[in-house]
């Protein structure tokens, strides 16, 4: 049966790429049966609009080409809606962390055969107040980062661009004061950072969240409590190897549902998927398998 689809792609994702390879990509959906237009995203929010308005006019399938900030948007299109069609991706963005942890390959020849052999699994979305997000949720002075490092530098870059900017940061890393509460639990501590974790993926970090899965209705909740700079660069290199958890310095559990609180003069930005997502206080919520994505 033919099925349309509506290709949404960030024309200055990674180097380009997509934008150089557009004929060949549509050609491929095309021979699978998938009946492709496109829009091209002009700016912030862009995308956001464009999976809404093609769900909207009865879309079966959406694709986001771009890199995570390009599928950020598209699951904030598609999540508040009540009908929700199948979500494919391209991945063509420096770090492409949701991808990965799908086991999408950057080959987009290889990524567009996926959606066309529409192999697909109901995965969990996050929600933060009203935004939502596929793979991390995160707050504290490290988690900020993701929206100081210039676009331009991140192209050119890659993930390299995070980790300068990061290991610059690293001496000045101020802890900030939460609460972490759950229907069990609650937990008051300075922390360097918390992360929510929806996949493993996290940064190009593949084992910070070791034990976090995309359909268990459930996040991983990481905390590193406050802690002097030998003992953070120890606690990164434990994170490489996914040995990090059952450190003294960590908070570690999975929950559903969270509230966080913060006490202190400086608001905490959350960051969602490496986008500005608001401030604290709020509450995080797992939508349990409520996109249809392709995999391979």
């Amino acid at each position: 049966m033919l099925k349309r689809a509506r290709f949404i792609y960030n024309p200055t994702s990674g180097r380009e790429e997509v934008k150089k390879r557009l004929p060949e990509i549509l050609d491929i959906l095309e021979s699978y049966g998938l009946e492709t237009s496109c829009h091209r995203t002009k700016g912030y929010g862009d995308a956001t609009r464009a999976a809404k308005e093609a769900a909207e006019r009865g879309f079966d399938v959406v694709i986001a080409a771009g890199g995570d900030g390009t599928l950020y948007e598209v699951i904030n299109g598609l999540s508040m809606l009540e009908k929700r069609p199948q979500m494919g991706i391209i991945p063509a963005g420096t770090t492409n962390d949701f991808a990965r942890a799908l086991g999408i390959p950057k080959d987009y020849r290889k990524a567009a055969k996926i959606i066309g052999q529409q192999n697909s699994m109901a995965i969990d979305i996050g929600r933060y107040n009203d935004n939502y997000f596929i793979n991390i949720a995160g707050g504290g002075t490290l988690t900020e980062l993701t929206y100081e490092v210039p676009s331009k530098l991140k192209t050119v870059l890659g993930q390299l661009a995070y980790y300068v900017h990061g290991i610059e940061k690293l001496p000045f890393l101020k802890p900030i004061h939460v609460t972490l509460e759950t229907d069990e639990r609650v937990i008051r501590e300075e922390v360097m950072l918390f992360l929510i974790a929806n996949s493993n993926s996290v940064g190009g970090f593949e084992k910070l969240a070791p034990t976090a899965d995309l359909s268990d209705g459930l996040f991983d909740v990481i905390a590193i409590k406050k802690t002097n700079l030998p003992d953070f660069v120890r606690l990164a290199s434990l994170a490489l190897k996914g040995e990090h958890l059952h450190d003294e310095n960590i908070i570690h559990f999975k929950t559903s549902h969270l509230k966080v609180y913060s006490y202190g003069p400086d608001p905490v930005l959350i960051n969602l998927d490496g986008e500005l997502g608001g401030k604290l206080p709020g509450e995080f919520e797992i939508l349990s398998k409520h996109i249809e994505v392709f995999i391979p």
